[in-house]
């Protein structure tokens, strides 16, 4: 049984720019950005859920759509004010001359090759199981709203038939009544 995926919308910046990415799964975004690092444990990419951002990322699922982060001027208004200064050669005379080295350098360490990338399966395997589970909920949710709405349909019909029954019965206990009491004043009256 094959279910519609639903999309969600991811962002993470990159340069001046924000990612935008519309996909099934963090897994899945983090493919079409080419990380090798998960961003969001970082809290270097998050969801997105202002319509207006996510309008053209959903328009192009699995499609990596950037944005400019503001206009050049607000870049350059956010560059530090204070550039360093340049060293003079006065104060070259008064700081003191780097240590030389006395001893001669070590030799480099043996770099040891580097460590296997951690496999994702688990982690895989469990986005899968929660979006399954996601669908499952979703559709019995939509299932419980249904008989809801066949309950209500059925309540409002039994309120109409009994409140109809109700005004028939009222109507002949008021008659028997009339006519109880009618028998009763002329017993009385004979008597």
């Amino acid at each position: 049984m094959t279910r519609k995926q639903k999309l969600k919308v991811f962002r993470t910046p990159i340069g001046f720019h924000d990612a935008y990415v519309a996909a099934p799964s963090q897994k899945a975004a983090l493919d079409a950005w080419g990380s090798d690092t998960n961003l969001f444990a970082s809290g270097a990419a998050e969801q997105v859920d202002d319509p207006e951002l996510m309008r053209e990322p959903l328009a192009n699922p699995g499609k990596v759509i950037p944005r400019t982060r503001g206009t050049p001027a607000e870049h350059m208004a956010a560059l530090p004010k204070d550039r360093p200064r340049r060293m003079r050669k006065s104060d070259a005379k008064t700081s003191p001359p780097p240590k030389a080295a006395s001893r001669p350098s070590p030799k480099p360490k043996r770099v040891p090759p580097p460590k296997p990338r951690p496999d994702r399966s688990a982690l895989d395997r469990a986005e899968a199981e929660l979006s399954e589970a996601e669908g499952r909920h979703d559709a019995a949710k939509a299932d419980l709203a249904r008989r809801q709405a066949e309950l209500d349909r059925e309540r409002r019909k039994l309120e109409a038939e009994q409140a109809r029954a109700l005004r028939a019965l009222g109507r002949r206990l008021e008659s028997a009544r009339g006519r109880y009491e009618r028998a009763m004043r002329a017993w009385r009256a004979e008597g």
